[in-house]
């Protein structure tokens, strides 16, 4: 399991944690580090002050590296016509609950690409490994990071993405699947997405640069991480095998919608926060396809409101307006510490390639 990958990550075992802003803990992040693999936090959603803490609570629980992740999406357009449009939309849904509407929603999220405080705070603290979801920094900033030392990542949903990955000096590619759970990574969400899928992706990737390419999508357990290995990636990037594990930092409601339904179904939506995402089916996605639905607000100017109507719900003991996001293969995830699942997720992959291997020897001789 040696790779140029493995070895400038400084990790054994080619298990990328996925970094899951809201779902992934320091606990989570460092048991998968300790386990030997890459653990992973998701600070898109926090301020610089609130990400360094994440950092050093991680750093407290493991010496090996970890990855931290930002979003480097366009900053939101106001349009408070559009968005009040959404709000009145939403404000049935909210009336079940006995609750109503924001008088207005706003920019929760700070894009990395216009926070110079966030920029400050990892010069100061350089975690091991950052990247970067939704596009790219500026050159400057990714030439400020790399000369601290830091090894960068990128996620790519297209050839055109990677290649952009790749002149801009990051060191990684993790190649998003259509299959994956949570928001897609496209650059441009105007733009038309191919949806492609993990295997037909990571063979393109591979073609169009010479960088290292991460599996992500659909990926859940050591069988899947060998298929992907055999097409050309270096490592695998799971996100849905993690979030069942205690460490995660989901809530009762998603926590049982992912482990209790063997036939549990997930739907791309953008009615939850503003930008394509792969959630499992709920009262939220159910909502898609209205016949009267406005415009989206931008992300996550329409996760605002989202957030708000979770939380009214919730009071009441609803859960499925949540963004319960997981991948295609949800129906495999597995509730086990995240250090152990790791240790299994191990034990998988070199079972799966031993029979790979005896299986090639079979076929020579």
């Amino acid at each position: 399991m040696n790779n140029a990958l493995l070895s400038k990550l400084g990790i054994d075992k080619p298990i990328i944690q996925a970094p899951m802003a809201g779902v992934s803990t320091p606990a989570m992040a460092a048991a998968v580090s300790n386990a030997g693999g890459l653990g992973s936090l998701g600070i898109g959603a926090t301020n610089a002050e609130g990400a360094r803490r994440m950092i050093r609570d991680t750093r407290a629980l493991t010496a090996g590296p970890f990855n931290v992740n930002l979003f480097c999406h366009a900053p939101a357009n106001v349009d408070a016509a559009r968005e009040g449009r959404w709000l009145e939309w939403l404000a049935p849904q909210f009336a079940q609950f006995d609750a109503t509407p924001p008088k207005a929603i706003r920019e929760i999220y700070t894009s990395f690409v216009e926070d110079e405080a966030m920029l400050a705070m990892l010069l100061e603290e350089r975690p091991a490994v950052v990247s970067f979801h939704f596009g790219l920094p500026s050159p400057a900033v990714v030439a400020a990071l790399r000369r601290a030392g830091i090894i960068l990542l990128a996620t790519a949903t297209h050839p055109y993405e990677a290649r952009l990955i790749a002149g801009a000096g990051v060191d990684a590619i993790v190649a998003q699947g259509i299959e994956g759970g949570g928001h897609r990574g496209v650059f441009d969400p105007a733009a038309v997405d191919d949806g492609l899928g993990s295997f037909a992706l990571i063979r393109l990737l591979v073609r169009a640069t010479e960088l290292p390419v991460i599996a992500s999508g659909g990926v859940m357990d050591g069988a899947g991480i060998a298929a992907a290995l055999a097409l050309g990636a270096q490592a695998a990037q799971l996100g849905t095998a993690f979030v069942g594990c205690p460490e995660s930092a989901i809530d009762e409601g998603y926590r049982r919608a992912l482990l209790s339904n063997p036939d549990a179904r997930t739907a791309l939506t953008s009615t939850i926060s503003g930008r394509r995402a792969r959630s499992l089916l709920n009262r939220f996605t159910a909502l898609d396809g209205d016949a009267g639905q406005p415009p989206v607000p931008d992300y996550p100017i329409a996760y605002d409101a989202g957030k708000s109507l979770h939380a009214a719900a919730k009071a009441r003991g609803e859960f499925g307006y949540g963004a319960q996001w997981a991948g295609q293969a949800a129906a495999l995830a597995r509730a086990m510490p995240a250090a152990e699942l790791v240790g299994v997720l191990d034990a998988e992959l070199n079972a799966a390639l031993r029979g790979l291997t005896s299986s090639i020897h079979r076929d020579i001789s």
